[in-house]
């Protein structure tokens, strides 16, 4: 355990992830080209992209059912192989029919990476460590959001649709090898359980996953902090930008490295705070979530056209929505034992990609109906229009703020029967540190 096979194969498998990010953002860089290349309504665009988070949100629960039952590094070949097929046959696709086949596959391929990796890392690293590599496994990972940005870009933009795409599925190539070549299950001196070793037995620890109030916990958690982030990254924040703002294609496409270089930087520190304050993690998330709420208030209700600074402070605190997220998994971690964690893993990541599809589809639904049925860019995507239509992620994710407060009090109530600790509201906690009564009664830090 943390020994350096584990950081090879943590250094493999995080390099997976990345090039799976960036097959998941390649379509939102590509939004604005789609939509010539294609035509249509807004709504269609919006279902290109939610198809395939429907896909993805859809075989999250199957896959850590699979991982639990063949491991972690079949998946992840099996991921890289299928995202390949997708993204050859994006590159080919004349109809928006094709299109949508080729990012179904993208979708189904990119659901096996994240949580086989998080699956992995817990097999082959132990204590405090364990958070912080969650945390940064996200951050790394979302250099996949550069690739697409930056190197994608420019190739869609100098060689065209065709060649971007195909030198996009080539990166997966470069994952299935070293997945093949790198990566094992668990070390061979691993204490782990033998995984399952029927259907009906994996079954088993998926309904006991669910039924856990942390699992749900983690599964809120991941819904309310991911999905405003991934809304603006994988489809509507480059139309957004160019045809709302006014700015260029190029600007747009660099804009998202502010939100990548958000969750670098806010990734590290919520980690330390998720190990330092483990009572504590879903404050964690209620504050990124007020913070985007804030300021998403602020451009939608600004005059005229918010200022490029205003912009930039948007998509840094949507970027620290990221690795916001990724305490969900920590949540599943804590309140599940390993054998089951692949499956509890699934649940969590569910959430995030369900409201994200909900929003863009609902989103394309409101940009079209004030559009008044034409079909031009300029009538669709003007700043008004998309002043109300992002109006959808305030109902969103206050459902499921409501939601995760309901799972964090059952959750609570769970850890007083089991384990004899009582959490304090936060600001009885508070209170206590600023009086300097900096302990509670079970010898942990108020804090917490």
């Amino acid at each position: 355990m943390n020994s350096r096979r584990s950081w090879l194969i943590f250094g493999v498998g995080v390099l997976a992830y990345v090039i799976a990010v960036m097959q998941r953002t390649s379509l939102g860089v590509a939004s604005v080209s789609a939509s010539e290349r294609f035509g249509g309504a807004a709504s269609e665009l919006a279902a290109l992209a939610v198809l395939q988070l429907v896909v993805y949100a859809g075989m999250q629960i199957p896959v850590g059912v699979l991982i639990d039952r063949l491991g972690p590094r079949v998946l992840m070949i099996a991921g890289s192989s299928i995202m390949v097929a997708g993204q050859v046959t994006v590159a080919f696709s004349t109809t928006i029919g094709f299109a949508v086949l080729g990012r179904i596959l993208v979708g189904a391929g990119d659901a096996m990476i994240f949580i086989s990796l998080i699956r992995l890392v817990n097999s082959w690293f132990e204590g405090r460590i364990v958070p912080q590599l969650s945390q940064w496994i996200g951050n790394i990972g979302q250099l996949g959001q550069v690739l697409s940005a930056v190197p994608f870009a420019i190739v869609l933009h100098s060689l065209g649709w065709e060649w971007a795409f195909l030198s996009a599925a080539s990166a997966s190539v470069v994952a299935v090898i070293g997945t093949v070549a790198a990566i094992r299950d668990r070390p061979a001196t691993s204490s782990e359980p033998p995984r399952v070793t029927s259907w009906s037995v994996a079954l088993g620890q998926l309904r006991a996953s669910f039924a856990r109030p942390g699992t749900q916990l983690g599964f809120w958690s991941h819904f309310v902090s991911q999905s405003p982030g991934t809304v603006f990254s994988l489809l509507w924040g480059i139309p957004f930008l160019v045809y709302g703002l006014g700015y260029s294609e190029e600007l747009s496409a660099s804009l998202l490295i502010v939100l990548v270089a958000a969750g670098v930087v806010a990734g590290p520190i919520l980690g330390l705070l998720s190990a330092r304050f483990p009572l504590r993690r879903s404050n964690l998330v209620l504050g990124v979530v007020a913070a985007m709420a804030v300021v998403w208030t602020i451009v939608l209700l600004w005059p005229g056209v918010p200022p490029l600074w205003l912009v930039v402070v948007l998509i840094a605190v949507l970027g620290v929505g990221g690795p916001g997220s990724v305490i969900g998994f920590d949540f599943a971690r804590t309140f599940n034992p390993i054998r089951s964690l692949g499956s509890a893993n699934g649940v969590v990541n569910v959430g995030g990609f369900l409201a994200s599809f909900v929003m863009m589809f609902v989103i394309g639904l409101v940009l079209d109906a004030q559009a008044g049925g034409s079909a031009s860019s300029a009538s669709i995507y003007t700043l008004d229009a998309f002043r109300l239509a992002f109006c959808v992620q305030y109902a969103v994710v206050g459902f499921g703020v409501v939601m995760l407060l309901r799972a964090r009090r059952r959750t609570r109530r769970r850890l007083v029967d089991d384990e004899g600790i009582e959490v304090a509201p936060l600001w009885v906690s508070l209170m206590k540190v600023w009086r300097g009564g900096g302990r509670g009664s079970d010898g942990r830090q108020t804090m917490q």
